[in-house]
């Protein structure tokens, strides 16, 4: 048999490390299709001008097309059979990727755990993805529901990581030579800074995008992610494609950029729930809160802690009563972004 069916929860093992096939050049070809799909306009992706002026080579690539990148590496492997991705944590971007360089990644199991129907389990993975050089260019940690392909297989034992619940100012890169002290605020789009922003602010950012399903299945292409229940109608009883939940993160986190214009680099993922599905014809809105806040050694760069919601409701409303996520909320992440000070 030539063909891969891919693997199922009971295929996997505690410890061992998976490298991802098919590494990936980069180019600015996937930029512009990712403009295209997405509202995305921060000016330090979008200007080579405005990026040397902050002190960079040249514009690099945008930091979701990094995380798209790498996590379609990993799918064939990893979620290919996934009922769902769960979350993210411990998550890191360790240097800019420029246009013309070439990622790959690969993976190590560090958890297992069976569902209570035996139908499926977790898979927890920390993944890094490097570049034509050998250098980490990113790491993150996520777990995802993965079926079982013999209801009779054994089950492993349980093993689920403790994970920090937040990367801490003190881990986080900050690209070398990055200096925000000539920062040009009417450039960028925004006049709000760092100081502008308090631990608690909501910030509404009003916009909205209706999901298509033609533009999903493109974006999800283009970072050659292969999980079936992004394609194929079948595999869900519902009949229902499901949208991949990076679509969902790239269009929430370009639709924050009124408000948070200046938020211009993310460096942290600190944690990441994909609440509730999101299909095609859904309304995606996004919403911001400020978590924390943060000097660095960098020249007029502060760091700024967000928790960015996708939601098909309200700014503002996330969990009910019970402390379950509303319905209506598509994605709740918490990161770390850079911003002048």
């Amino acid at each position: 048999m030539k063909t891969n069916p891919g693997r199922f929860f009971e295929d996997y093992r505690l410890g061992e490390t998976i490298a991802h096939a098919v590494p990936r050049t980069l180019s600015g070809g996937e930029r512009a299709l990712y403009h295209a799909l997405y509202p995305a306009r921060h000016a330090i992706y979008s200007s080579d001008q405005f990026a040397r002026a902050c002190g960079l080579a040249a514009s690099p690539m945008d930091d979701l097309i990094a995380f798209h990148t790498v996590f379609g590496k990993t799918v064939p492997d990893i979620s290919l059979n996934a009922v769902a991705n769960l979350g993210y944590a411990e998550g890191r971007w360790l240097q800019p990727v420029m246009p013309g360089e070439t990622l790959r990644a690969e993976s190590t199991v560090i958890g297992l755990k069976e569902n209570s129907n035996g139908k499926s389990g977790v898979v927890y993975v920390r993944t890094r993805g490097y570049n034509q050089d050998h250098e980490p260019v990113l790491e993150y940690v996520r777990w995802v529901m993965v079926r079982k392909g013999r209801l009779d297989a054994p089950s492993p034992s349980a093993v689920v990581p403790q994970l920090a619940p937040v990367v801490v100012p003190e881990a986080l890169v900050i690209p070398k030579r990055l200096d925000f002290s000539r920062y040009d605020f009417a450039l960028a789009g925004e006049p709000h800074r760092w100081g502008d922003y308090a631990v608690g602010e909501v910030i509404d950012h009003v916009d909205g995008v209706t999901v298509e399903e033609a533009e999903h299945m493109l974006a999800t292409r283009l970072w050659q992610n292969t999980a079936k229940v992004h394609f194929d109608a079948t595999v869900r009883e519902d009949g229902k494609r499901l949208i991949y939940g990076g679509h969902v993160i790239s269009l929430a986190r370009a639709l924050s950029f009124n408000g948070l214009a200046n938020a211009q680099m993310i460096v942290a993922l600190n944690a990441g729930a994909h609440a509730n599905p999101c299909f095609s014809g859904d309304t995606v809105r996004a919403w911001s809160e400020v978590l924390d806040k943060a000097e660095t050694d960098r020249p007029g760069v502060g760091a700024i802690r967000l928790r960015l919601v996708a939601t098909r409701g309200a700014a503002g409303a996330l969990k009910g009563a019970d402390g379950k996520y509303l319905p209506e909320v598509l994605l709740d992440l918490d990161y770390w972004a850079l911003m002048p000070l």
